[in-house]
Formats: C-alpha cells, structure tokens, sequence
C-alpha cells in the first residue's frame, strides 16, 4: 500500500511500514508525517490481525530528520518548532501506544527526528554501516521528538549531552557498545533478521507484550510503588486473556504455546 512518501506492506501478522522519499533520504515533510497518519490508521484498523510492526527506511538511509528543502525561503515567515505539536507529536504519541511491540531496522543514517524514529523501537536492530546523529545543533536549534527525554534513559547524561553539543556521527558498533541498540547485523541480511525477529514477536501472546510495552514506558516517571501497583493491574489484564490459559496449558503438556493474541 502507498501513501505519501511511505509504503505499508503486509507480511502475514507483521506489518512493515517504510518510510519511502529516497530523493531526501528520508528526511521527514509534512506529507511524510500524513503518509505515516494514515499507515498507522491502517494498521489499527487491522488490529486483530497486526501484531508485529516494523518500522524502516527505503533505499540507502533510515530517516535524516527533518526535510529542509525549500526551508531557507520561508525561515523568516515560520517559526521553527510549529510542526513538532501538530505533526510529530501525534505519530510519536501514536507509536508509544501502540497495540503491538515494534521492531526499527535501522538501514542507514538515522538523523535529527530520525534518530528519535529509531529509537521508539521495543528492539532496534542496526546495519553495520549506519549510524545516529544528533544533528540539531548543526542548524542552530535543539534536540527534539523526545530524545532528551529518551537518550539520558538510554546512554545516561554524559554520553546524550555530548552527542547533542558534539553533533558527531555515532555507529552502529558503537551505539550496540553502549547499549542504545539491540542487534547489529551485516547489511545484507538486516531486513532478514528484522522479519525473523518480527515473526517471532508476532507469534507471542500479542496482549502481554503490548502490556509490558507499557510498563517499560511508564517506568521511568513512577515510584516504586507506583510501578507494583501498575504492575498488579496489568497481570491482572494479561492473566484474563485466552493465550494465558493457552501458555499454562502447553506448559502443563510440555509443548509449544499457541498463541492467539487474545
């Protein structure tokens, strides 16, 4: 399926969404970020079915952040910023919630709000030649699409301020070293790791991962108690589902669960 710079593909219950403006690298226009709107109002439409996402870059990049062509032009007439609230923000937002884990693979450079893209993944696997880059700094304005709030959890402070302030390339290797990313695979077989692990994910027991999602993304801001408390609602959710009674049983039998995502 084609929408406006990204393409949507079905792979039996995983979906592969691509962002697809090769002539840019991928960098993120407002049409982009509608494209991305109705994939996603696809892909929840077909929420019994989805249960894996994998998010990637056509061509030789991941996403370079922003599109900044015809920019220079209207600098003086548009605040720079307006967008993020009416554009990024919602696809952001929209990817934290998500119904399903979601796997970035990481195909080429991954820039400014592409770095933030990538980073939103439950498992982000890399190709050995690409890299991250935060790049705001380059053109005079700051960090955004939540990576102040996402690189200080993920690399700690030292290491985020200095990719912010430096604005130097970090790769893959690196980024694996220091704990940023998940995997590392030679170019060649990304997309095939990426699938195989994808498949994987969307064979599990499709409510308790969407629930562990949230636990993870809800952890940095409570308190221990606050985090039991969450915990105990979301066992309780997860302990109601078929593919629970469905574990127990094939565990009690000895063989492979069956999971439904019910």
């Amino acid at each position: 399926m084609q929408f406006k710079h990204v393409t949507l593909d079905f792979d039996g219950s995983v979906a592969i969404l691509k962002l697809d403006h090769q002539e840019v690298m991928n960098a993120v226009s407002v049409d982009m970020l509608g494209g991305l709107s109705e994939a996603l109002d696809t892909i929840e439409d077909k929420k019994g079915e989805v249960r894996c996402v994998v998010l990637t870059g056509a061509g030789r990049a991941f996403c370079t952040g922003a599109n900044l062509q015809g920019r220079n032009n209207q600098a003086k007439k548009t605040k720079a910023g307006l967008t993020l609230e009416t554009g990024f923000h919602p696809f952001l937002r929209r990817i934290r919630n998500l119904h399903c884990p979601i796997v970035t693979a990481v195909n080429g450079p991954a820039a400014g709000a592409g770095m933030s893209f990538a980073l939103l993944g439950d498992m982000i696997l890399c190709a050995r030649s690409s890299y991250f880059l935060q790049a705001f700094r380059r053109i005079g304005l700051v960090p955004d699409c939540g990576s102040t709030w996402l690189l200080p959890r993920l690399v700690g402070r030292a290491r985020s301020i200095e990719l912010s302030l430096m604005g130097e390339r970090l790769p893959a290797e690196k980024a694996l070293e220091w704990g940023l990313v998940n995997r590392v695979y030679d170019d060649v077989v990304l997309m095939e790791e990426a699938m195989k692990l994808a498949r994987d994910l969307a064979s599990g027991p499709t409510v308790a991962l969407s629930l562990i999602r949230k636990l993870y993304w809800d952890s940095p801001e409570n308190s221990f108690e606050d985090q039991l408390n969450l915990e105990f609602q979301c066992q309780l959710r997860a302990g109601d589902t078929e593919d629970f009674r469905e574990g127990v049983g094939a565990f009690l039998e000895k063989r492979p669960a069956q999971f439904k995502g019910k």
